[in-house]
């Protein structure tokens, strides 16, 4: 077995955005463990996530700023000497994003192109730079399109699909023969698991109620489908991708990486299944009805995506069925909101 000394990872200097966030958080924690030195950059000291639950923020460097502030960033790489960056950082919500498509373009296109601005004028010490985008810089294919393919033309047409697939070229034309940065970008399917402290989404939302700490109220119909990977699948993907790209920036530099499982799930299934494995099969009556000719805007009618490609260059493939990560998330909200919720009624 390899030591922790000779693992890639150990004393490399690790800049992730969206620290904070549920995929950043679970990131840190896999690269505390392999002995990297991680900085990460937080827009506020929100501490209702998992990077302080589990006392990860003690672990690390916190740098307080602004994701468009490119002067910041500078002073980060050059002072911190920067090996790799995950830039995660984004504002994810769709309905944010419909309501307010300014702060969705601000975040998600000029925090990219800060980012890989300061990169490209301090790229002394970068080994590698993996951009997270989404399935829905896609836009809507037909299912018989389905599952998307890397080469596939980027059709968005909402504000949040629209700022992703701006940052996807942005970041692709950073990653040619003219700057020549170590930059690939990654477009995985919808991300799950334990930490997910956004209670807009649908498992925490519902996983929540479930366990009695609050009502949950669908959204839609419910008859969207799905592609769920579980966290620890995704952060093992990144550490792959974000090493081989270190190792060998010239072979994978400029790539698109797609990954999911490449099994479409309906929104109401993923909701059975959550009410089952919590013991509340007898409540998703009720839930159906609520859902019951309800009509959902914004939202993509039918997307999931294969593994074709990360599994050829890096020898990934999705470990967790959706009923085994979603199991372990049950888990983790079980001891998380015992935790941090003594009373009940603080969801009320």
């Amino acid at each position: 077995m390899q030591s922790k000394s000779n693992d890639y990872w150990f004393g490399k200097n690790v800049l992730i955005t969206g620290i904070n966030g549920f995929i950043g958080g679970n990131l840190a924690k896999a690269l505390i463990a392999k002995g990297a030195n991680i900085f990460g950059l937080i827009r506020n000291s929100k501490f209702d996530t998992l990077l302080f639950a589990e006392n990860l923020n003690e672990k690390i460097t916190l740098i307080q700023g602004d994701l468009t502030d490119r002067d910041l960033f500078s002073r980060i790489i050059s002072e911190e000497k920067i090996n790799s960056v995950f830039h995660l950082a984004a504002q994810v919500e769709v309905g944010v994003g419909l309501a307010n498509p300014y702060l969705t373009f601000e975040s998600n296109i000029k925090g990219t192109y800060s980012l890989l601005e300061a990169i490209r004028q301090n790229p002394q010490t970068i080994e590698s730079v993996v951009v997270a985008s989404t399935d829905k810089s896609y836009g809507s294919y037909p299912k018989e399109k389905m599952p998307y393919k890397e080469d596939y033309p980027l059709l968005p047409r909402y504000p949040y699909d629209v700022s992703k697939a701006c940052a996807d070229m942005i970041s692709q034309a950073y990653a040619t023969e003219i700057y020549n940065l170590p930059i690939v970008v990654t477009r995985f399917s919808n991300i799950y698991g334990p930490g997910q402290l956004n209670f807009s989404a649908i498992f925490p939302d519902s996983i929540r109620a479930c366990l009695g700490y609050g009502t949950f109220i669908p959204r839609g119909n419910g008859q969207q489908l799905r592609d769920f990977i579980y966290i620890d699948d995704v952060v093992e993907l990144y550490l792959r991708i974000g090493e081989q790209l270190g190792l060998e920036p010239a072979r994978f530099r400029g790539n698109i990486y797609n990954a999911g499982t490449n099994k479409p799930t309906s929104v109401v299934s993923a909701l059975e299944a959550v009410y089952r494995l919590t013991g509340n099969e007898n409540s998703f009556g009720a839930i159906l009805e609520m859902m019951s000719g309800k009509k959902t805007t914004g939202e993509i009618e039918c997307q999931f995506m294969g593994f074709e490609k990360v599994e050829e260059h890096f020898g990934w493939r999705p470990r967790h069925t959706f009923e085994a990560g979603l199991t372990k998330t049950i888990e983790w909200f079980k001891w998380y909101l015992s935790e941090r919720y003594q009373n009940k009624g603080d969801f009320n």
